[in-house]
């Protein structure tokens, strides 16, 4: 007999947090949980070449998934985070130290994911310097946006293992 799950009453969850910070790992862990549609941001956005989707062929495709009754969704995106924020029942916010999250992107270098459309390799200095720079850039603009909806859920994880504790509770 498979595993019983406790009933979960969110539809819509969003799921943000610093590159690095395990979100579409998080997130694969939750859906295969709680059985709601999963939606990588980066597989939508990025294309194979590393070229992406401009605004105006982006933004409609947001939209699009957002409007669905049902939807985990993981990514930051901040052009687009509020419409996420807006519209989801739950938001899990993986609000790590840049340390945690730089030795997120070093153990996954080098490997296929199914979160992204190809294999990261080497140091992009821009990205690690956007992610020591996140929780003094994004981070105010992110807490910011959650103060705007006191009405939503939100779950805050300042450890991975808090995360997986959350996780674990989920089954039966």
């Amino acid at each position: 007999m498979g595993k019983i799950m406790k009933a979960f009453p969110y539809k819509r969850v969003a799921v943000i947090g610093c590159p690095g910070g395990g979100k579409s790992t998080f997130s694969r862990a939750l859906r295969d949980r709680v059985d709601l549609p999963l939606y990588h941001l980066d597989v939508i956005y990025w294309r194979d070449d590393r070229t992406h989707l401009s605004k105006e062929e982006f933004y409609p495709l947001m939209q699009e998934i957002i409007a669905r009754d049902e939807w985990i969704m993981d990514g930051n995106y901040g052009s687009t985070m509020e419409w996420r924020i807006s519209a989801c029942d739950l938001l899990i916010f993986l609000d790590y130290p840049a340390e945690v999250c730089l030795e997120g992107v070093r153990a996954r270098r080098g490997q296929k994911r199914s979160d992204m459309p190809w294999v990261e390799e080497g140091d992009d200095q821009e990205f690690l310097e956007f992610i020591r720079a996140f929780e003094t850039e994004s981070r105010p603009r992110i807490l910011e946006l959650i103060g705007k909806y006191p009405d939503k859920a939100v779950v805050t994880f300042r450890t991975r293992e808090e995360a997986e504790g959350y996780l674990a509770g989920l089954e039966g």
